[in-house]
């Protein structure tokens, strides 16, 4: 008799040091998974946004701010979330400016659907008046590039750019998730993982496990996945990458807490507050 198939789960995430660093346990058969058999498919974070939109991934790693969109599908892992703790996305110049200059101007941005731009957006809600910049989505990787060379005002910055954007000459105007713990008290939730919810209850809670196996994995076994981790490092070294990698993998990772979830939850109903989400949306997370 033939041994069962294995049940394929095609998990997106992006091709970033922190996400490596992440899931190298499962991506490098460092766990064992049972019947489940897990698919990396490696993606920018606004591309992963859109396909799931369509329901196209089992499970994928999503803008928080596109979550909002996305809660009839899918449900929030408990781990694997990217919290900004008193950092986050940022924007960037050339020339020296501040928030007060930048509408009227054109900002490369990532992706509307990112946390990035709904935390720069309702940063410019919470300003006197109501003008904005204006906008132009750039895959997140040519943003800093483009704005040395002087194509656009400033840009809205993620990833490792967040540590090397002095290397290309540029200013800091703001740091996004600065401004939203002075305001909220509360980290800047930027993504998560997210898992289909027409996988049942049963395999939503297995992957759950697996993938907080994994990042406990790696946090034990830190020298071998950042040396996974390092591919995927873009004009890092190995000290810069291990320090971009503790920015986002760390004990947020492995669980939101109760801050971390009151940290989402905020998020959504202050961009529902502000127009910029349609909807309220009230989180779920797999149990």
């Amino acid at each position: 008799m033939s041994a069962t198939a294995p049940h394929v789960i095609r998990v997106g995430h992006s091709p970033d040091p922190d996400d490596a660093f992440m899931f190298h346990a499962l991506a490098n058969d460092k766990v064992p998974t049972g019947n489940l058999k897990f698919v990396h498919q490696l993606e920018d974070i606004e591309t992963l946004n859109r396909r799931a939109l369509n329901g196209e991934l089992e499970v994928t790693a999503v803008s928080i701010h596109a979550y909002s969109r996305l809660q009839e599908k899918y449900a929030l892992l408990p781990s694997g979330c990217s919290m900004g703790d008193r950092y986050g996305p940022m924007v960037v110049s050339r020339r020296r400016l501040t928030v007060s200059d930048l509408p009227g101007e054109t900002i490369a941005v990532p992706g509307t659907l990112t946390t990035a731009f709904l935390a720069l957006e309702l940063l410019f809600a919470s300003l006197p008046g109501r003008s904005r910049p204006r906008y132009e989505v750039v895959p997140f990787d040519r943003i800093i590039p483009a704005v040395a060379a002087g194509q656009y005002a400033a840009g809205l910055i993620i990833h490792e750019g967040q540590l090397t954007f002095h290397n290309q000459g540029l200013n800091l105007v703001t740091d996004l998730g600065v401004w939203w713990q002075d305001r909220t008290g509360l980290p800047l939730p930027l993504g998560g993982n997210v898992v289909r919810k027409d996988l049942g209850r049963d395999t939503m809670r297995e992957i759950s496990r697996l993938i907080k196996e994994s990042i406990r994995y790696a946090l034990s076994h830190r020298e071998e996945a950042l040396a996974h981790a390092l591919k995927y490092a873009r004009d890092m070294d190995a000290a810069l990458a291990d320090r971009f990698v503790g920015m986002y993998v760390n004990h947020w990772t492995l669980d939101y807490g109760e801050q971390g979830r009151a940290a989402v939850r905020r998020l959504l109903e202050e961009g529902h507050k502000a127009g910029l989400i349609p909807q309220q949306v009230a989180p779920e997370f797999v149990d």
